[in-house]
């Protein structure tokens, strides 16, 4: 499938990637269908979840882990169930990056990553009951306490 981006160009996209967002994402409800896309700086940290409904329209997103390597997502099971989570599921977990004119004050939302089954093809955007984990996580602060 051969898309028209906004930010990437002609972008082919193998349609078994296709993620579906049967909810869309909080805000972007009428976005459903999204393909994730890597940087293209091989040590890049980010991602990009580009929306095939919407070819305006792409995220910047991280693994949180790379953020806070002690990051524990603890989905619902009402998530677990509507995402199709099983012991035999690959699942990718990312937040969702703000990124301003002033880099220093990029932000990662822990708070409500965005969790996809990599068998089933489903994603959602699920909201922790965690209160360790912030809307607005600052990326940079907390690369520079690690070192990196």
């Amino acid at each position: 499938m051969l898309l028209n981006t906004k930010h990437f160009g002609q972008l082919e996209v193998d349609e078994k990637g296709i993620i579906d967002f049967p909810e869309g994402l909080p805000g972007f409800e009428d976005a459903k269908r999204f393909v994730l896309i890597a940087n293209s700086g091989e040590d890049s940290i980010f991602q990009w979840l580009q929306s095939i409904d919407n070819l305006d329209l792409a995220f910047v997103v991280i693994d949180p882990k790379i953020i806070k390597d002690d990051y524990i997502v603890d989905v619902p099971e009402e998530e677990v169930e509507e995402l199709q989570i099983d012991e035999s599921s690959e699942t990718i977990v990312l937040c969702i990056v703000v990124v301003p004119e002033d880099l220093a004050k990029m932000t990662a939302n822990l708070k409500a990553p965005v969790i996809i089954n990599n068998t089933s093809k489903k994603g959602k955007q699920v909201v922790l009951d965690n209160n360790d984990y912030e809307i607005k996580h600052y990326i940079m602060q907390e690369l520079r306490q690690r070192g990196g």
